[in-house]
């Protein structure tokens, strides 16, 4: 298992093309789970309804955590995209 904390940067928190691109991401891994926890609640990050309805803004912190056969390379690119992108 593998996870890493970040601090969302973009104001609007995690909403829309972003949300939708970070979702297509996290498919990408198919024989990983992934998840996003804010607060004491977590999603599948695969999901993008519940990953709106975790409601993050700009500010909050989240844990990405990643489980399976490719967890290293999931959480690289996720952590570099969420750089690059919130």
């Amino acid at each position: 298992m593998k996870q890493f904390t970040y601090t969302i940067t973009d104001p609007l928190g995690i909403h829309g093309r972003p949300a939708g691109d970070l979702v297509k991401l996290a498919k990408s891994f198919a024989g990983t789970k992934i998840t996003i926890s804010k607060d004491g609640k977590s999603t599948d990050l695969t999901r993008l309804i519940m990953l709106m309805g975790l409601g993050v803004k700009g500010g909050d912190t989240i844990t990405i955590t990643a489980q399976g056969n490719d967890e290293q390379a999931a959480v690289e690119k996720i952590e570099s995209f969420l750089k690059e992108n919130m």
